[in-house]
């Protein structure tokens, strides 16, 4: 592996295994995450699980019409990725959603999550991803599920690889669903474990900004700065993820994944 490679592996290590979207957001607000989930209602974590699974299978289907693939033949390098503009835009349904609470939660959370699904598939195509790839799709919805560690993993912590690998089955057969049928039957067994596994984690997430936003005085300014802090943590995630995909094309996923748990245990 040459020295840029190298760089970038590392890089990508840091990205991944970074603090939780909760222990970011905690700085942020100034308060445990605990204590800002507490001041949801008992009803609360039914209404994200939902609203997560929703926001998921609407972004799978709208969030990548907007975006060109990358074309060699035209372009000596894949064009970077508009951060700025996704996270001003996730931003503004941050601020909506401070303003009125949980209530906005079902109409903010599915903007949000297209938002930042177009964004991680930006961030795919400036690593060269092919978004025409169905796995590529695919895993750009995934990359919702590496929120990296949190309160409820357990002593041995999930790692960007355990979280992955986890779901690999699920991708699979729903690529090979969609490839035969399409994205209509949204209640096909395959589709639904892929959304349900994602949702699993991300709904961790969703719950952690939610809480944070009803701290009160926060408001509408204080939702547009959570919102900023969690896009721009999904968007660290799909650096780390497709600078991993991009060297194990390039090597092997064997020789990758063994760099990255040396890298990870001096990081540790």
């Amino acid at each position: 592996m040459n020295e840029n490679d190298v760089r970038d592996l590392k890089k990508a290590v840091r990205l991944l295994e970074n603090p939780s979207i909760g222990a970011k957001i905690a700085g942020i607000v100034g308060i445990s995450i605990e204590k800002s989930i507490a001041l949801l209602p008992n009803k609360a974590t039914q209404a994200i699980d939902s609203a997560a699974q929703k926001a998921i299978y609407g972004a799978l289907r709208l969030s990548l019409r907007t975006l060109e693939p990358h074309n060699p033949r035209l372009e000596t390098e894949p064009p970077k990725a508009s951060n700025g503009w996704h996270i001003a835009a996730t931003a503004v349904t941050g601020a909506i959603g401070g303003a009125f609470g949980l209530l906005a939660l079902t109409v903010e959370l599915p903007i949000s999550t297209t938002i930042m699904m177009r964004s991680i598939a930006d961030v795919a195509r400036s690593e060269g991803a092919d978004l025409k790839d169905l796995q590529t799709q695919l895993e750009c919805v995934q990359v919702l599920a590496f929120g990296g560690p949190t309160s409820n993993d357990d002593a041995a912590e999930i790692g960007y690889f355990v979280a992955r690998e986890a779901m690999t089955k699920a991708v699979s057969e729903a690529a090979a669903h969609i490839a035969k049928s399409g994205l209509q039957k949204e209640s096909a067994p395959a589709i639904v474990r892929l959304i349900t596994k994602i949702a699993d984690r991300y709904s961790i997430s969703v719950t952690e900004k939610a809480g944070a936003q009803l701290v009160p005085a926060l408001g509408a300014v204080g939702g547009a700065l959570i919102n900023t802090v969690f896009i721009d943590h999904f968007q660290d995630m799909a650096r780390g993820h497709f600078t991993i995909r991009r060297l194990e094309k390039q090597y092997s996923h064997e020789l990758v994944r063994q760099k990255y748990l040396e890298f990870k245990q001096l990081i540790a």
